[in-house]
């Protein structure tokens, strides 16, 4: 009988609703002092608010009319409310998506393997890292942690939202699992990688709450940058105290702080945390968990991305295709070996040389008494030793010649333009050797992803350099970089070599990306600036990863810079929008409060408002229904288009900017005419 709940998981990007009534408690309990001072901008609305209230509460106690004060101090506070509305309302988007998974995960429970060899049932939740448990077929994995033992087919729909079955196995690169997946046959022992609280879907659940969401370099530069703002704007506003009651004008404290906050970034100061929790949620989406903030933002950063060839640039799901004999070679015997070398083959290449020899007509069988001989990655050979002490071997030409020669054979002066001109042609040239005998060559065919080669040219549209890592021979991976459009290649590439090309890249300073899964990639995703680690890897990679996605899915590299990038371009677009708000509601505004005393002044007010009161109001009024109108786009991003990063700008000046510089006038003029006829008791 299981012992694991066996409730079915929801899936993890159900259809999302907002929730009005949490999203009007979340912003009341945002108001909160501790909550405002994350948000230097918000924080002086927030203080402007409560001395307007204050003002408004004096003059009602004095009976003087408090129309125009009370008006300003509702729009005010509905400004501030707006503002924590956006960061709840994309923190409640990413809390729909892992609030299943979490659910999920507090029902399991896990059958613990204890020091004496016995099993006790405990609830998921008190495992910790090292601990080991038993999962049989039909079970859910309680907990993150790697197989350490059997190999089976686990249905990770709660994860990833894909209901094809995975194979997992321990001892390869593909032995990660993550709590909540569905073991569909056999048995595995699992050790726990976590502790509780600190998974992967942990860190970003507490990530999308915003309670230990850390500001990246560029949002903290971007604060800084409107605060210093906003402090300008202050100390230009005190100084028009002294400058009105120059030229006989008293303004109100209501009429300072309302303009006060026309003019300083009260835009992108309200919707800055809601863009860079939305873009870790649109991540989350495609199933990439960023550890931080930071990893997103990076992303979109990116110079130079070190791309697998296998599974990224090709589909993965390389096949035999020919079998090229040497000279003198039959062919059928050429056929015979290379399928009796890969009868115990697990790999998909080496099924499909079998597939394909018995196509051909090989019939072919080994003794009990043969022994495998699995891959290996420094001799990069495999095969078979036959009873009789023959040894059949498959592997690289260079391997295979070598092997040849060390047993007293001769490699054919022909051999190496087979070799050649399997690898011209894009495919794996794959020797086989019969003790020493070279007898061939099997040609392992791949498919270059549809649409790869435009995927490649708009990233070097973006100045993103892009570097294939194969372990094929230069020749052939010359031809497949050929063909998918890769600035550049590595063939033949090791561990070592990889981090080479990342630190070499670094010193010119640029930001590497790169992805992996096995122990012998976790140095590499250590040293790049963004590393991607597949949840199927190992652990080590997982740890050494600071993205991990979710789909293990190698072409998911090209998705996680294009968020990032699109995070970036967001976030420069509403900043470009609000700082040319404030540019326009500035020539708006002042010529209205001052043309009645200064008549100079009245050739500005181009607009020919209907009273300063209602000018301000109006100012303030769109001030705040502004962000609401915005957040749309801070949650769904500006619409990514690959593109230079002058085109960006010209677009962002030209859309953005000119937008946000002409859209106040005739947003205010028709906010006044309203006021005007609605409201006149507010602006008498």
């Amino acid at each position: 009988m299981s012992t694991s709940t066996q409730t079915r998981p929801a899936t993890p990007h159900a259809q999302w609703r907002p929730r009005w009534g949490h999203l009007f408690r979340e912003s009341l309990l945002r108001l909160g002092p501790r909550s405002l001072a994350r948000n230097p901008v918000m924080a002086v609305v927030g203080l402007g608010t409560l001395v307007c209230a204050l003002h408004t509460g004096l003059a009602a106690v004095r009976g003087e009319s408090i129309a125009f004060a009370l008006a300003v101090t509702l729009m005010l506070l509905a400004t501030v409310l707006f503002a924590n509305g956006a960061e709840a309302l994309a923190e409640s988007r990413g809390k729909a998506h892992a609030g299943s998974l979490r659910a999920t995960r507090g029902q399991l429970r896990a059958r613990q393997l204890q020091k004496n060899g016995s099993e006790a049932t405990v609830s998921a939740d008190t495992l910790r890292r090292g601990d080991r448990v038993r999962v049989m077929a039909g079970e859910l994995i309680p907990a993150d942690g790697e197989i350490i033992e059997g190999a089976g087919s686990i249905n990770e729909s709660a994860v990833t939202g894909e209901s094809a079955p995975v194979l997992r196995e321990a001892g390869t690169d593909n032995s990660g699992v993550s709590a909540g997946t569905k073991l569909l046959s056999d048995e595995l022992v699992i050790e726990v990688s976590v502790d509780p609280g600190e998974s992967l879907l942990d860190r970003m659940i507490a990530l999308v709450e915003g309670a230990s969401r850390q500001k990246t370099p560029s949002e903290l530069a971007l604060s800084v940058l409107l605060a210093t703002l906003t402090l300008v704007f202050l100390i230009v506003v005190v100084t028009l105290v002294p400058m009105a009651g120059f030229v006989g004008i008293t303004p109100s404290p209501i009429m300072l702080v309302a303009l006060l906050v026309c003019l300083i970034p009260t835009t992108i100061g309200g919707l800055l945390p809601a863009i860079g929790i939305a873009g870790m949620e649109r991540a989350m989406r495609a199933n990439l968990i960023a550890k931080s903030g930071k990893a997103v933002e990076i992303a979109g950063s990116i110079d130079t991305l070190l791309l697998d060839k296998t599974g990224t640039i090709t589909l993965g799901d390389r096949h035999a295709t020919e079998f090229t004999p040497c000279d003198r070679v039959a062919i059928e015997r050429l056929r015979d070996v290379a399928c009796q070398c890969s009868l115990a083959d697990p790999t998909p290449e080496g099924r499909s040389i079998v597939l394909l020899a018995r196509d051909q007509g090989a019939a072919p069988t080994l003794s009990d008494r043969a022994e495998f001989i699995p891959f290996s990655a420094s001799t990069r050979l495999s095969g078979v030793d036959l009873p009789d002490g023959v040894q059949l071997r498959k592997g690289a030409p260079n391997a295979i010649a070598t092997f040849v020669r060390e047993h007293g054979g001769n490699v054919p002066a022909t051999y190496q333009r087979l070799v050649e001109r399997i690898s011209r042609e894009g495919a794996t040239p794959l020797a086989v050797a019969e003790g020493s005998r070279l007898l061939g060559l099997i040609a392992l065919s791949d498919v270059i992803k549809p649409g790869i080669a435009e995927r490649f040219a708009q990233l070097r549209e973006m100045g993103v350099k892009t570097v294939m890592i194969t372990g094929d021979n230069p020749i052939t991976a010359a031809a497949i970089a050929a063909e998918a459009g890769v600035d550049d290649y590595v063939a033949e590439a090791t561990p070592e070599r990889k981090l080479e090309i990342i630190r070499k890249e670094q010193a010119t300073g640029r930001l590497v990306a790169m992805m992996g899964d096995g122990t012998n990639d976790a140095p590499a995703l250590a040293q790049a600036d963004l590393g991607l680690a597949m949840n199927s890897g190992t652990q080590a990679a997982r740890e050494a990863g600071n993205m991990v996605d979710l789909d293990s899915d190698p072409g998911k590299l090209l998705a996680a810079v294009e968020i990032g990038k699109q995070l970036l371009i967001t976030r420069g677009a509403l900043t470009t929008f609000s700082l040319a708000n404030d540019v326009a509601k500035y020539f708006v505004i002042l010529p209205a409060l001052f043309a009645a005393s200064m008549p100079a002044l009245g050739a500005l007010d181009l607009l020919g408002l209907h009273s300063p009161e209602s000018a301000v109001l109006a100012a303030v009024i769109f001030n705040a229904l502004i962000i609401p109108a915005l957040i749309p786009f801070a949650l769904r991003g500006v619409r990514f288009k690959a593109s230079s990063a002058t085109a960006l700008l010209r677009r962002n000046l030209l859309i953005y900017g000119l937008g946000g510089l002409l859209l106040p006038f005739p947003a205010i003029k028709l906010l006044d005419m309203l006021i005007a006829l609605l409201l006149p008791g507010v602006t008498s």
